[in-house]
């Protein structure tokens, strides 16, 4: 049955790429899964070089991408779910393509709670964990209970035979400390340290003894250098880490690390130190697959950014820059990111409510659009819940003029119209993210993507 399965989901993509429907990337998946649920398994076991998984709250569409640009550039044949459709459906969609060329190797992102059932069937030669963060309780719950479940999956029976580990993490951390196999990633940077733990930190207690962490330095969220004042457990030494950030605002930044291969110096065209993040992650990945240290700095520096994430679009005489914003952590890294821009700034912000956002929006009373104060000219609220947000930035006190429009097309076009400069922000959540491009590539303004 599954050979007949596998052709049919096939003409489905085949079908839905040619009437430009998003759907492509999970539809024939669904399908595919629906009648041969051994799919995964099977298809995964034709890719000669085996599976590589990535996930995280934050980054793992970035992240990921970066993997795959580096072992494209050693002349690996990756199999990627490249648009981000990163549920068991989205990985079977970007597996209709396994096993067509010899020496291929499949480079997944996996979506934080669907992690452990995908990783059973796919059964990967590494997995790259790069961050827990609060992020839609109403689908996923506590913190605590998806650490619980990575945990079973990074020791238990059948665990993957290597590791690569957020050491800025203690959650992530804390997987690999029982076992063989890991290679842990960080930031040595003090120079890029907050002054003090953000409302988005989540991870706060030594899941050991339960007692507080004592923080000698906090670089984003949660994430940095601690250690427990109780029964002595601390961050573990990173074999590959940043020990120097530079950041550019939009432009990019400049990072030297330190890696088992000797360092590297790297000009990243992507913004923001959750960027950073992501390429320290990519970089130990890559090295750990086999690719030289000089073909990594090369695919890094050229890295155009993944789907929605940090694209900048021209629109007439004026540039779009799109940023993603979904959880209280990544949206602060977004606003300190930009806040490093000259001038006033002229922000679009899509706040959608959908299933794939989460219902539960009050994490944006988390987040620290206070960080904005003073900064903004004019911002747009649109979305299924553009009230709320204007409800929240009235209470950050930007001192802006707040416009509120749940047209997603044509609040854009009146942000566009009402910026003087040339670049407006646009900050959506993930559905809204979906619709705006969509509605730019229907104005032929943005590539259509697939999988």
């Amino acid at each position: 049955m599954h050979g007949p399965a596998r052709t049919l989901a096939r003409l489905v993509r085949a079908v839905s790429r040619k009437l430009g429907r998003s759907g492509g990337t999970t539809a024939p998946g669904r399908l595919l899964l629906r009648i041969s649920p051994g799919a995964l398994r099977r298809m995964g076991g034709e890719l000669d070089d085996g599976s590589v998984l990535v996930s995280a709250t934050n980054g793992k569409t970035t992240t990921a991408a970066m993997v795959a640009a580096t072992l494209e550039g050693a002349g690996r044949s990756v199999v990627h779910n490249r648009a981000g459709s990163n549920m068991a459906w989205g990985v079977a969609t970007a597996l209709l393509d396994a096993g067509r060329e010899p020496g291929q190797i499949g480079l997944f992102e996996v979506d934080e709670a669907w992690l452990p059932s995908v990783a059973k069937e796919l059964r990967p030669r590494l997995l790259l964990l790069a961050n827990l963060f609060r992020d839609q309780l109403d689908r996923y719950g506590e913190l605590e209970s998806l650490a619980d479940r990575w945990a079973e999956l990074a020791s238990g029976p059948g665990a993957p035979p290597e590791l690569v580990l957020n050491a800025d993490d203690p959650l992530v951390a804390d997987l690999g400390r029982d076992r063989d196999g890991v290679t842990y990633f960080g930031l040595e940077d003090d120079s890029q340290a907050l002054p003090e733990l953000q409302h988005a930190a989540d991870s706060k207690h030594c899941r050991n003894c339960g007692a507080a962490y004592h923080y000698d330095a906090v670089y984003l969220g949660h994430m940095g250098r601690y250690r427990c004042p109780s029964c002595g457990r601390e961050r573990p030494r990173p074999d590959v880490a940043a020990t120097r950030v530079r950041l550019r605002g939009m432009s990019g930044s400049d990072v030297d690390l330190r890696t088992p291969e000797g360092d590297l110096s790297l000009r990243l065209p992507a913004p923001g130190l959750y960027n950073v993040y992501n390429a320290i992650a990519a970089t130990a990945t890559a090295l750990r697959l086999g690719v030289p240290p000089d073909t990594v700095r090369a695919a890094l520096e050229g890295f155009g950014g993944a789907f929605g994430r940090v694209e900048t679009i021209p629109v007439g005489e004026r540039e779009l820059s799109i940023l993603l914003i979904k959880n209280p952590a990544g949206a602060n890294e977004v606003l300190r990111t930009i806040t490093l821009e000259d001038g006033a700034l002229d922000l679009w912000v899509a706040l959608n409510d959908r299933i794939a956002d989460g219902r539960d929006v009050s994490w944006i009373w988390d987040a620290d659009f206070e960080l904005l104060r003073g900064r903004v000219r004019r911002v747009t609220c649109s979305g299924t819940r553009a009230e709320e947000m204007a409800v929240r930035l009235k209470y950050a006190a930007l001192g802006a003029q707040i416009e509120v429009d749940r047209d997603l097309g044509g609040s854009l076009d009146a942000a566009l119209a009402a910026t003087p400069g040339t670049r407006l922000f646009a900050l959506p959540t993930y559905t809204a993210l979906l619709d705006l491009r969509d509605l730019l590539s229907r104005r032929g303004l943005a590539a259509r993507w697939s999988a």
